[in-house]
């Protein structure tokens, strides 16, 4: 039996990073991966995850995980998809590593991904994003450091992991207010801010404690960095405060993609231009940003407007006779 455990960690440790100059985010999200399959594994062989063999891993067990993370975490076919490929990447570096795992890797890489639905983005409009930002309490410590995270999520459009990894260095409130954001595939951008998110931004920074060696912007209750499940609890403790005042809120999940979204059709809206809003949301193809076209109306509103209608003829209903009408349900 070949112990699993020396190759995943050759592949996080090295293959990853190394090699492939893979960012920390994608090889956190391969490692997190990893983590519910073998977990998935271990309770399925009774045996503790560090105890694992190579050849337990087989395209049957790969496919009941697959199908687990759907029907027993509820996760959806993209995040399923995405759980495949790592496997799939990890699969392809044993066949290099370990000649006599080939068969066994190729069976599990001819898994095929799913095929995904793409419906309309979710998104919140005005009055839920105010009720939202109005929801933390201004007077306390946490209260401003949560208003200035949910401000600045929502106007610049950021990612989770680019607000929980936004470090001190990379915001400049002088001259001009802008904040410069990594986002995927190392790209960089910098985006200018709203006085009215500076100036909650200035207020959290007045009350910022940092542990030493920290230089993350938003930081939780220990003085660490915050964290992506840190921020997703934030969130959702505003929504259901919100929710009082804005009822809309509480049929809505709100996730902080939602605010993202929200920020790209804000902006839609106010330019009409989509290369402006892929270029803030830092999209590296434009037809990644044409998905809020078809949540917005206005572009159909415009092209109905600019269509005229034929001209058809009017009819004229003749109404049945009353005791006919009567015995036809009969």
């Amino acid at each position: 039996m070949t112990a699993i455990a020396p190759h995943i960690s050759a592949f996080l440790r090295e293959r990853l990073p190394l090699q492939r100059g893979a960012s920390e985010h994608t090889c956190a999200a391969y490692a997190y991966a990893f983590s519910l399959l073998f977990k998935f594994a271990g309770t399925r062989f009774h045996v503790p995850p560090s105890r694992l063999s190579l050849e337990q891993l087989d395209a049957p067990l790969v496919m009941d995980f697959l199908k687990w993370l759907e029907k027993d975490r509820g996760n959806g076919v993209s995040t399923r998809n995405a759980r495949l490929v790592a496997i799939k990447s990890f699969m392809a570096f044993l066949e290099y590593r370990l000649p006599s795992a080939v068969e066994q890797s190729r069976q599990i890489r001819a898994i095929p991904a799913k095929k995904t639905s793409v419906p309309l983005v979710s998104h919140l409009d005005r009055a839920e994003i105010h009720a939202l930002l109005e929801a933390p309490d201004p007077t306390t410590r946490y209260g401003i450091r949560d208003r200035a995270m949910l401000h600045l999520c929502y106007a610049a459009g950021l990612r989770v992991s680019e607000l929980v990894s936004l470090p001190m260095a990379g915001l400049s409130l002088t001259p001009c207010p802008v904040i410069r954001v990594t986002g995927k595939g190392r790209r960089e951008r910098a985006l200018p801010l709203w006085k009215a998110t500076t100036n909650d931004l200035r207020k959290w920074i007045a009350l910022r404690a940092p542990k030493p060696g920290v230089e993350e912007l938003f930081l939780n209750a220990r003085g660490l960095p915050m964290t992506r499940s840190g921020f997703e609890a934030v969130l959702a403790k505003h929504v259901i405060a919100a929710s009082s005042c804005c009822p809309s809120l509480a049929s809505k999940h709100v996730s902080p993609h939602v605010l993202r979204h929200s920020c790209a059709l804000m902006i839609l809206r106010a330019t009409g231009d989509l290369r402006r809003v892929a270029l803030w949301l830092g999209h590296a193809d434009i037809q990644t940003t044409e998905r809020y076209l078809r949540v917005d109306p206005t572009e159909k509103l415009e092209a109905i407007a600019a269509v005229v209608p034929p001209n058809l003829r009017s009819g004229h209903f003749k109404a049945p006779d009353a005791l006919i009408a009567m015995l036809k349900p009969l």
